[in-house]
């Protein structure tokens, strides 16, 4: 947060300045750029306003929670894993993308101890930053932050929802074509859904007239760079979505885009910028061709829960008390995040079997 700027002053400044980039841009902007600007604008952007915007209870004033901070057991489960990885990479390196509140990376290092010789970590928020620095003090040099990927790298490389977040397009059917939804000024000072024609469709033809979803150019480009950066290692994407049947049903005519504030969710983006989340659930069938086309084995994709079970997460719970418990719990529970979310795996010269997937792998329904 800056200071003598309170979060009205704050919201209303980053909608001035998209106001601008759709006054530049002709009067309207895509979705994808929108999202960017409220999610990312320097010192304005839901992420780098320096508002804490992780946390396990709206009192805290912050906005949704996730699995590092629900639970210690999902970094400790997560960090069998990363050890079995590490090793048949040859590697200490660890790289984590989108730390968060640094609980992952504060659970990681310390449970994995000197296996890991550096932990770098990519991270765009300056306000995350100092909440990473300070959850991770007692590690030392061995952890340095990076404001963007280097040219080559080796390792581990975890990104725990991130990808999320990441920009994406809107499209619209109205029933003869599909449509790029942007976002133009509306009335006063508000915002507006507009759409414009476009060659950009979803992979499957099955929606109803009035449909809209999303398309994820940002994080399969995103899988492309680190599968272009990797020399040797494996990669861990853990994030809510879908392979693209699921994804892309015909049921799911609205889409998956959806906006979090005060541990409540709403689906309009247009409101409120740069105080709530931005979302949408990914296509993993997307992201995994993507990976593979550039050169990456897909070597393991399932739900979360399966996953942590794989990786020993009962015996783990068998360690902590009840309530303690209870809270672990909910990443394995498949009405709770246990089946939302997915872990999907990628490796590069480096062959092994990923314990995480011993059981329960679901490659095949990609």
């Amino acid at each position: 947060m800056h200071e003598g700027l309170d979060d009205s002053s704050v919201s209303a400044a980053l909608a001035r300045l998209i106001g601008v980039a759709i006054d530049r841009a002709g009067g309207w902007i895509p979705f994808s750029r929108f999202m960017a600007l409220a999610l990312y604008a320097p010192g304005l952007g839901y992420y780098a306003s320096g508002r804490k915007i992780v946390g396990r209870m709206p009192a805290s004033g912050s906005d949704f929670v996730t699995a590092p901070e629900l639970s210690p057991l999902f970094g400790r489960a997560l960090a069998r894993q990363l050890a079995q990885a590490l090793d048949a990479g040859g590697s200490g390196d660890v790289w984590e993308f989108g730390a968060g509140s640094g609980a992952l990376a504060a659970e990681l290092l310390a449970t994995l101890g000197e296996r890991v010789r550096r932990y770098s970590i990519v991270e765009v928020s300056a306000p995350l930053r100092e909440r990473q620095r300070e959850a991770t003090r007692g590690f030392g040099e061995r952890v340095r932050w990076l404001d963007v990927l280097p040219e080559t790298m080796s390792g581990v490389v975890v990104a725990n929802e991130v990808l999320d977040a990441m920009p994406v397009d809107l499209v619209h059917f109205d029933g003869t074509a599909w449509r790029t939804r942007g976002v133009a000024r509306g009335e006063g000072a508000a915002f507006a859904w507009a759409d414009r024609p476009t060659e950009e469709r979803p992979p499957v033809e099955t929606f109803p007239p009035g449909s809209t979803t999303e398309l994820h150019a940002h994080a399969r480009a995103f899988v492309a760079t680190l599968a272009d950066r990797l020399e040797r290692g494996a990669i861990f994407l853990v994030d809510y979505g879908f392979p693209e049947a699921e994804y892309y049903h015909p049921q799911r005519s609205g889409g998956t885009l959806m906006c979090h504030r005060a541990h409540r969710a709403d689906t309009d983006p247009l409101v409120d910028v740069g105080l709530k989340d931005i979302t949408t659930h990914l296509d993993f069938t997307a992201l995994a061709v993507t990976g593979q086309d550039a050169g990456l084995d897909v070597v393991g994709y399932t739900s979360q829960g399966r996953f942590l079970l794989n990786c020993g997460f009962g015996e783990l719970l068998a360690e902590v008390g009840p309530a303690a418990r209870s809270d672990a719990l909910k990443l394995v529970h498949e009405h709770e995040m246990g089946e939302i979310f997915k872990v999907l795996a990628f490796a590069k010269g480096a062959a092994f079997a990923p314990i995480g997937f011993a059981r329960g792998d679901r490659r095949s329904r990609l």
